[in-house]
C-alpha cells in the first residue's frame, strides 16, 4: 500500500502501544453521567461530525509491517461499531453502574478496529450515562480528556454542527513554556535536557531512584478492574484550605488522597511508620496552556510525586505534599520521562518491557488532576452532571486515583485491580472522610489561632 495511506507511528505513541499487556490494557476510561437521556441520533452525529470528521485518527486502525507499526484508514469503519447502545432493564443505580463500568474498563478493544468505543447506558437514574474507552497511543489522558469535552455545548439546544473549542484549563505551567518544541523536535531533548546539568541530574536521580517500599498496593495483577467514585463536592472548599496554608487545590487534593492510602494501609494492618513515602506517577502536561485540541498524539511526561503516607498530622501531610510539589514544578523531570518515551518507542520491545519494569516500581499508584470546564455542559440535549476519568496504569502499577474540576466542583475516582483492592467504593468514601478530616483540623487550627490573638 501506498505510505500515502498510512502513516509511521511516533515513537512515544508506539511506546504506549507496547505497553499493552493482559493484566494493564492501556485505555483511558472515562464515565459520563447525565441528569437527563441522551439522544442517540444527536449523539452519533455529534461524533460523526466533531471527532470523525476533524481526526482521522478515530477512524484509522493499526497495521503492522516489516517491524514497524502504522495508522491506516480502516476500510471497513462504521460507527455501529463504536457506539453501543445498551441499558438496565430499570432506572440503575451508582452501585450497578460502578460495576457496569468496571466491566467496560477491565475489557481490551478489538485491535482489528480504530481503537476506541462509546458505550450509552440508558435507564440510568433520571437520565442516562456514557463508558468511554479510548487507547492511550491515540493520545494522552489530559489531551482525550479535554477532547471529549469539547463535544459538548454551553445549552441543550445547540446546532449538532456547532464545534466551539472548549479550552479546560492545562497542566503546564510557563516555566516550561520555553521547552514546548521538544515535542515538535525530540532531538532539542538531548541538546537541551540530557547535556544540561539539571537534565541530566533528572535522568541520574530517575534511574537509580530505589523503588518504593513493598505495601500491598502493589502486587500479582489480575487484569480486573473495580472502579467507584465519590459524589461531587464544592471546589471552593477545597479554595478555602488551600488559602489557609497558601497551598494550590493540587496540593489540598493530593495531601488528601495520601492519608486516604495511609488509612487504608493501617486498616490493612500493615505497618507505617512516620518516614514511610510512596511515589504517585503524574501525567504532566507539555502541550501549550489552554490551546485547543487541534491534533492528537501523547504529548506529556511524567513525575513521581511523594506521598508521605509516615505523616500522621493531615495539616503536616499537606505542608510536606506541598514543599516536594513546589520542588517537582522547577525540575526537567516530566521532559526527561517524554525523552526516554521516545527513545523506547523506537528502540527493540524487550528493551522498553525491562525499562517499564524498572520504572514502574518506582511509584505505587498513577494519579491525576485534570481541571475542567468551570460552567455546566450539554452533550446532545442532555446535562452533564458528572465527569470522571481514568488513565491507565502501566507495568506491574495496579492503582489509580483520579481528580477532576466540573462547574465548581471537584470528582473523586478511584480504580484498582481487584487483586490489590476489591472495594474501590470504600476507597472514594474514604476519600471523602479524610478530606472532612482536613477541613476540621484547619477550622479548629484557625479559631485556636484567632483565639490566642
Amino acid at each position: 500500500m501506498s505510505d500515502t495511506n498510512r502513516e509511521l507511528m511516533s515513537g512515544v505513541d508506539h511506546a504506549w502501544l507496547r505497553m499493552e499487556s493482559p493484566q494493564n490494557h492501556m485505555m483511558i476510561g472515562l464515565v459520563f453521567i447525565f441528569e437527563d437521556k441522551v439522544d442517540l441520533n444527536r449523539l452519533h452525529q455529534i461524533i460523526q461530525t466533531r471527532l470523525i470528521n476533524k481526526f482521522d485518527r478515530f477512524s484509522q486502525k493499526i497495521v503492522h509491517e516489516n517491524g514497524k507499526d502504522y495508522w491506516q484508514k480502516d476500510p471497513y469503519f462504521s460507527l455501529e461499531n463504536h457506539v453501543i447502545s445498551t441499558g438496565f432493564p430499570h432506572d440503575g443505580d451508582k452501585h450497578t453502574l460502578q460495576e457496569v463500568a468496571s466491566k467496560i474498563i477491565s475489557t481490551p478493544l478489538d485491535f482489528d478496529k480504530p481503537l476506541w468505543c462509546v458505550h450509552e447506558i440508558g435507564h440510568y437514574q433520571t437520565g442516562s450515562a456514557l463508558v468511554i474507552r479510548i487507547h492511550h497511543c491515540i493520545a494522552d489522558g489530559m489531551s482525550l480528556v479535554r477532547l471529549i469535552m469539547s463535544l459538548t455545548d454551553d445549552t441543550a439546544d445547540a446546532s449538532t454542527e456547532l464545534c466551539i473549542s472548549k479550552p479546560t484549563g492545562g497542566a503546564g505551567t510557563n516555566h516550561h513554556e520555553s521547552l514546548r518544541d521538544l515535542i515538535s523536535h525530540p532531538s532539542h531533548m538531548i541538546e537541551t535536557a540530557l547535556h544540561g546539568l539539571s537534565g541530566a541530574e533528572e535522568l541520574a536521580a530517575i534511574t537509580l531512584r530505589s523503588g518504593d517500599p513493598e505495601t500491598s498496593l502493589q502486587g500479582h495483577l489480575s487484569g480486573h478492574k473495580t472502579a467507584a467514585w465519590a459524589d461531587p463536592f464544592p471546589l471552593a472548599d477545597v479554595k478555602r484550605i488551600g488559602k489557609k496554608f497558601n497551598a494550590t487545590v493540587n496540593d489540598v487534593l493530593m495531601a488528601a488522597a495520601t492519608g486516604v492510602l495511609r488509612t487504608h494501609l493501617l486498616r490493612q494492618g500493615e505497618i507505617v511508620t512516620s518516614d514511610k513515602t510512596i511515589h504517585a506517577a503524574v501525567p504532566f502536561n507539555l502541550r501549550p496552556v489552554d490551546s485547543p485540541i487541534d491534533e492528537l498524539g501523547n504529548q506529556f511526561g511524567l513525575v513521581l510525586v511523594p506521598l508521605p503516607i509516615g505523616i500522621d498530622n493531615p495539616l503536616t501531610r499537606l505542608k510536606n505534599v506541598k514543599a516536594g510539589m513546589e520542588k517537582l514544578k522547577h525540575s526537567y523531570q516530566a521532559h526527561v520521562f517524554f525523552f526516554l518515551l521516545q527513545l523506547l518507542g523506537k528502540g527493540p520491545s524487550i528493551l522498553e518491557q525491562t525499562a517499564l519494569d524498572l520504572l514502574s516500581k518506582k511509584a505505587s499508584v498513577v494519579m491525576t488532576n485534570v481541571p475542567g470546564p468551570k460552567k455546566p455542559l450539554y452533550l446532545a440535549g442532555a446535562k452533564l452532571a458528572q465527569p470522571l476519568a481514568w488513565v491507565p496504569q502501566s507495568g506491574n502499577i495496579g492503582i489509580g486515583l483520579s481528580i477532576l474540576s466540573y462547574n465548581d466542583t471537584v470528582q473523586f475516582g478511584f480504580i484498582a485491580d481487584t487483586n490489590l483492592i476489591s472495594d474501590a467504593s470504600g476507597i472514594t468514601e474514604l476519600f471523602i472522610q479524610e478530606f472532612h478530616n482536613l477541613e476540621t483540623l484547619i477550622d479548629q487550627n484557625t479559631a485556636t489561632t484567632t483565639k490566642g490573638i
